[in-house]
């Protein structure tokens, strides 16, 4: 499987459709012997938890800021193990946090530690990371 080592890179993926989602996880071939668990029911879900690339229709900044977050939402996940790969597949429902399930996956590309780091600077610089959503008053 090739190596992403951009965002640059990364937008042009996105872009063609080719890789639609992100999945922070040991990799392919262990997402091919089983489905994701609610950690919280315990229940199994019909397919892979994956966080969607596209950006919205309200997003007007460059597309590269939008996946500079995508791509940070869950690094936290490194610390467990887990490694970024792309991923194309088939939805066929929703996790408990609204992220889409999918089926027939097929691996796209790893993330490489350098295209981690510009996400992380570019995140931090670019936007308002970590800011609340709201507040209640």
């Amino acid at each position: 499987m090739r190596t992403v080592r951009t965002l640059a890179e990364l937008a042009e993926l996105t872009s063609s459709g080719e890789a639609p989602y992100l999945r922070y996880s040991p990799g392919p071939d262990s997402d091919a012997h089983h489905s994701s668990n609610d950690h919280e029911s315990g229940l199994t879900m019909p397919g892979v938890s994956v966080n969607p690339l596209a950006a919205p229709g309200w997003w007007t900044l460059p597309l590269e800021d939008w996946l500079a977050r995508r791509v940070c939402q869950y690094l936290r996940e490194l610390d467990e193990g887990a490694r970024p790969w792309l991923l194309s597949g088939r939805q066929v429902d929703f996790g408990p946090d609204n992220e889409p399930l999918v089926v027939d996956i097929r691996p796209v590309a790893w993330i490489a530690p350098e295209l981690l780091d510009e996400a992380r600077e570019r995140y931090q610089s670019r936007l308002n990371a970590g800011a609340a959503t709201h507040r209640d008053r």
